[in-house]
């Protein structure tokens, strides 16, 4: 039987409109409310399914090699001695080269407790090499995360406390 580990939550509502007027700039608070309350937990579709499905906020168009930032809106609490590994679904990288920009997104469980709620961000670009422009419905599927658990070396020292995203540990 698979462990318990993890609970997804939605992160603030202030939180998220930061994370959105920082991506696609200034827009009416309701139209962002709009978009927030609509935003789905992720989930696995089948009980055989390792992944859990990140749903897109709002609909996204990408022509192709344009990127995209999406602030899911979602943060994941975790016990120690997991990650998250966030991956393109399936279906869209395979049709569209769909890719994470930083090809597999770590989210470590300390993330949770950053100033900006472990704010879970995709940064996507479509890399078809078919001129295939990528459509993505709000509400659907369009990154899946995995939770993996991992090992320390047996000397490791580290007592660094996170707060931040991208880069913040270095």
């Amino acid at each position: 039987m698979a462990k318990r580990i993890a609970k997804f939550h939605k992160v603030s509502f202030e939180q998220f409109q930061e994370g959105w007027t920082d991506t696609f700039g200034p827009e009416d608070k309701s139209r962002i409310q709009e978009i927030y309350d609509g935003i789905q937990l992720p989930a696995r579709a089948t009980k055989g399914s390792a992944g859990y499905d990140f749903f897109a906020p709002a609909a996204f168009t990408l022509k192709p090699g344009e990127t995209v930032k999406i602030p899911t809106g979602i943060r994941a609490e975790m016990e120690e001695e997991w990650v998250l590994k966030c991956y393109p679904r399936s279906g869209l990288g395979f049709k569209y080269r769909l890719q994470l920009n930083n090809t597999v997104g770590i989210i470590d469980s300390d993330y949770f407790y950053s100033d900006n709620e472990g704010h879970i961000f995709a940064k996507i670009t479509n890399d078809t090499n078919e001129g295939k422009t990528v459509e993505i419905p709000a509400g659907t599927g369009f990154m899946q995360g995995i939770f993996v658990e991992y090992g320390i070396t047996v000397d490791d020292q580290a007592e660094g406390i996170r707060n931040g995203g991208f880069g913040s540990t270095n």
